[in-house]
């Protein structure tokens, strides 16, 4: 039996402590975790900048992989709200008496273990790891050598909040980052109970391919803002500037404006002035690019620049004629994670938030809101695209499954 299994047992192993822990204790636990954060941020973000070192600042991982003391303070604060959140586990869904007089109970149990993989995003750490203790999941985390240091020293501060309160480290399990164990993950079917994958669409989609572990996906974002024909310009410029550019490595960032032709030269030339002061690319389609001659970072889109998570201060643009149009677009080109219309006509707004096939869909606001803490989750494992089990913010209430729990006098079938 090799290292890397041993350590996967003994966090399976501890998992059953942990389920026989109570609420308050974890609660305790968590805001420890969050206060220790920033108790340690010197050490930590020293920690960050070993990694940052050895990535090119034009990556664009490098801010995903930036911790500043705001953001940690940011991660702190969001710890805090889950342990105002309620425990999920031991909810009863179900409870009756079978006509053969068995007691029958249908309650939320913890999954288990919890294994993540994920790529330069050491808030990743904290929030899963939070997560699963509040949820009552042991969890294994596998991240990439970009992140390693940060990993490092967060799991470190976790280990010794834990072994604080009597409770094994083993909890929470930071595998080495060689690509080489993630087999030891994908066959440890006796030991972990569902693998989150949450980086690019490669990563998830080697994690799909080749678990036999069950596999619940954080999807890639190709994010469009429709802007229909009626339309407040000065709304859709405000929208599409902000899901661009707030944050262009995140998922939830735009990566297409479709535009309605009859408002496209003037919204594109409003909305150009602002990209052009932040230097935001675009690759245009040939009615576009019409209308946008002149911007200097402009570019002839090409058919899969249309498929493209740009995860940078790039985007595309795409002219429609209607909005059925765009409807086809997005169902072609999205990955179901977020879309947006700007539009005043009510009726157009609640056809596309009907009929658009996406985790999150919006009428007159930016994409940038698909998160957790902003849905009022708490922190989030990640965003989910598919449509089994979790989707959306996949955060605390999807951390649980159900068992069904029936107690009889000797009845025999």
């Amino acid at each position: 039996m090799n290292k890397i299994q041993k350590q996967i047992i003994q966090t399976h192993t501890a998992a059953i402590q942990l389920q026989q822990t109570k609420s308050a204790k974890i609660n305790r636990i968590i805001k420890s975790f969050a206060d220790e954060l920033m108790n340690n941020a010197a050490t930590i973000i020293r920690a960050n900048e070993k990694d940052l070192a050895k990535m090119e600042q034009t990556n664009p991982l490098y801010d995903r992989l930036l911790l500043t003391s705001e953001r940690l303070q940011s991660i702190s604060n969001s710890l805090k709200k889950v342990t105002k959140l309620s425990d999920p586990s031991g909810k009863i869904l179900e409870e009756k008496k079978l006509p053969n007089g068995i007691h029958l109970k249908k309650i939320t149990v913890p999954l288990g273990v919890v294994a993540a993989i994920f790529e330069s995003r050491p808030n990743v750490v904290a929030d899963i790891a939070a997560l699963c203790l509040k949820s009552r999941n042991a969890c294994v985390l596998k991240g990439s050598r970009d992140a390693d240091n940060t990993n490092k020293a967060i799991v470190g501060v976790i280990h010794k909040v834990l072994q604080q309160f009597k409770l094994p480290k083993q909890l929470v399990l930071l595998l080495p980052p060689q690509r080489e164990i993630v087999n030891e993950l994908f066959t440890a079917i006796k030991y972990i109970d569902v693998i989150i994958p949450r980086g690019s669409n490669s990563l998830i989609q080697f994690v799909r391919k080749n678990s036999l572990v069950p596999v619940i996906e954080t999807g890639a974002g190709v994010c469009h803002v429709y802007v229909h024909k009626n339309a407040d310009l000065q709304m859709a410029i405000d929208i599409v500037v902000n899901a661009k550019t707030s944050r262009p490595s995140v998922c939830n960032a735009m990566d297409t404006i479709i535009a309605d032709e009859k408002i496209a030269a003037a919204f594109l030339k409003q909305v150009s002035a602002s990209f052009e002061q932040k230097k935001v690319i675009i690759y245009a389609d040939a009615k576009a690019y019409k209308f946008l001659k002149g911007y200097p970072y402009l570019y002839k889109a090409a058919k899969e620049d249309f498929y493209r998570e740009f995860l940078s201060l790039t985007c595309a643009v795409k002219i429609v004629k209607n909005e059925r149009e765009a409807l086809v677009h997005i169902a072609e080109h999205g990955t179901k994670h977020s879309e947006a219309i700007v539009t005043n006509n009510n009726k157009t707004a609640e056809q596309f938030l009907q009929l658009v096939d996406a985790a999150s869909v919006y009428h007159n606001a930016s994409t940038r809101f698909t998160d957790g803490e902003e849905f009022g989750l708490g922190a989030e494992v990640g965003i989910s695209t598919q449509k089994l089990h979790a989707r959306g913010p996949f955060a605390l209430e999807k951390l649980v499954t159900e068992k069904w729990m029936l107690r009889g006098s000797g009845q025999i079938r």
